[in-house]
C-alpha cells in the first residue's frame, strides 16, 4: 500500500506477542490517530477551514501528532509546549511548520499544565480566529481510536480482552474501550496514573521523580470517563522505569515510559486473570526517555520481586505501586474535582 502521507504511515500500529497472555499494540507515536481524525471531523464540519491556525498545549507526542495532522491538511499549528518536550521532538516540530513556545521550567506537574493553559488562553485572547483543539476536553479525539478499536476486533475474534494502558486525556483508553464494547460487553479496561494526578485521587501523594508524561493530570480532564475502567493502578517513576527497562530487556522492545508502566501492570493483572489475553497500549518510542530512563538502566528494579498495594479506597494509596478495583464507577457524586 502507497499512503498519501507520512502520517497515515507512521499511525498504524503493530500487534507485538510478549507472553502467552500479554500482547503489546506498539505505535510509532499514538496520537496521530486521535490528531488525524480530530482535525478531519472539524475540517468537514466547517469548524475549522483550510489555513487557519490550531493550537494546543503538549508535552510530546500529541505536539508531534498535530503538526503532522497540519502539514497533512495544510493548517497552520500553534503548540504551547511543556518543559518535558525534548530537542528531537521541537525541532521536528519546528521543521514540520509549527510554531512552538515552551514554559518556564517547573519540575512541578500541576504549575506545568496550569502555566500551559493560561499561555493558550492569552493567546486566543489575542487572535480570536485560532482554533483550539483542546485535546484534554473536546470528545472529538476519541474519534480515532474507533479505527484503532476496529483492527484489534478483528485481530482478537471475539477472545475476552483486557486491555492496559496509562489513563493521560482519556481520548485514548476511553475511544478504544467504548468501541470494543460494543461489540463484547466483557472487555475490560485497566487505567495506569502517577503519583500525583487529580484524576483518579492521588493528588495528595507526591513523587518527587517524576512527570510521566501522558498518563497522568493535576488538572481535571473533561475526556476522562471514570465510569469506563474496571481497575486502576498507581506507580511511582522506578518502578514506570524497571517496567520499560524490562521491555526492552526481555522483549527488545524500545517504547516510553507509559509503556513500561503498562507492561508492568498487565504483568501482574495477567497472573490475576491467566484466562483472558491482556493488550498493553505501546503509546511511544523510547526516544526522548534516553537521558531519564534507559541511561539509568541500572537502578531499574527486577520485576520480578514487585507487587502492588491491594486498596480498596484511594484513601489507602500508598506509594509506590497500589492497585485498586475501580469497577466502571463515574466520579463520586458530591466529590468535587479539582478546578483547572
Amino acid at each position: 500500500m502507497i499512503h498519501p502521507h507520512i502520517a497515515d504511515a507512521l499511525k498504524v500500529p503493530d500487534l507485538v506477542r510478549l507472553t502467552d497472555k500479554i500482547i503489546l499494540i506498539r505505535f510509532e507515536s499514538m496520537k496521530i490517530y486521535s490528531a488525524l481524525a480530530a482535525v478531519r471531523h472539524l475540517l468537514e464540519r466547517g469548524t475549522i477551514r483550510s489555513g487557519q491556525t490550531v493550537i494546543d498545549s503538549s508535552s510530546g507526542i500529541y505536539a508531534y501528532a498535530l503538526a503532522l495532522a497540519c502539514h497533512r491538511h495544510g493548517l497552520r499549528c500553534h503548540i504551547v509546549a511543556s518543559t518535558t518536550v525534548d530537542t528531537t521532538t521541537l525541532a521536528q516540530l519546528e521543521i514540520l511548520g509549527a510554531t512552538v513556545e515552551q514554559v518556564s521550567h517547573s519540575d512541578n506537574l500541576k504549575l506545568d499544565q496550569e502555566l500551559r493553559v493560561r499561555r493558550v488562553r492569552e493567546i486566543l485572547s489575542d487572535h480570536p480566529s485560532w482554533h483550539w483543539m483542546r485535546q484534554y476536553h473536546d470528545d472529538v479525539h476519541y474519534l480515532g481510536y474507533h479505527e484503532v478499536a476496529d483492527r484489534i476486533a478483528a485481530a482478537f475474534g471475539g477472545t475476552a480482552l483486557t486491555l492496559v494502558g496509562g489513563v493521560g486525556s482519556g481520548a485514548s483508553t476511553g475511544g478504544l474501550a467504548e468501541r470494543l464494547r460494543a461489540k463484547d460487553p466483557s472487555v475490560r479496561l485497566v487505567g495506569v496514573q502517577p503519583f500525583g494526578s487529580v484524576t483518579f485521587g492521588s493528588q495528595e501523594h507526591h513523587d518527587p521523580e517524576a512527570i510521566i508524561a501522558g498518563i497522568g493530570s493535576s488538572i481535571v480532564f473533561d475526556n476522562v470517563r471514570h465510569h469506563l475502567y474496571d481497575t486502576v493502578h498507581w506507580l511511582d517513576f522506578t518502578h514506570a522505569m524497571s517496567g520499560t527497562v524490562a521491555l526492552l530487556r526481555d522483549h527488545a522492545v524500545f517504547a516510553g515510559l507509559s509503556t513500561g508502566a503498562g507492561y508492568l501492570a498487565a504483568t501482574y493483572e495477567a497472573r490475576r486473570h491467566p484466562d483472558r489475553p491482556h493488550l498493553v497500549i505501546g503509546a511511544d518510542t523510547g526516544h526522548r526517555y534516553v537521558e531519564r530512563v534507559f541511561a539509568r538502566h541500572g537502578e531499574a528494579l527486577d520485576p520480578a520481586g514487585l507487587k502492588p498495594v491491594e486498596i480498596s479506597a484511594p484513601a489507602e494509596m500508598s506509594t509506590p505501586w497500589s492497585r485498586m478495583p475501580w469497577p466502571r464507577t463515574a466520579w463520586p457524586t458530591g466529590r468535587k474535582e479539582p478546578e483547572a
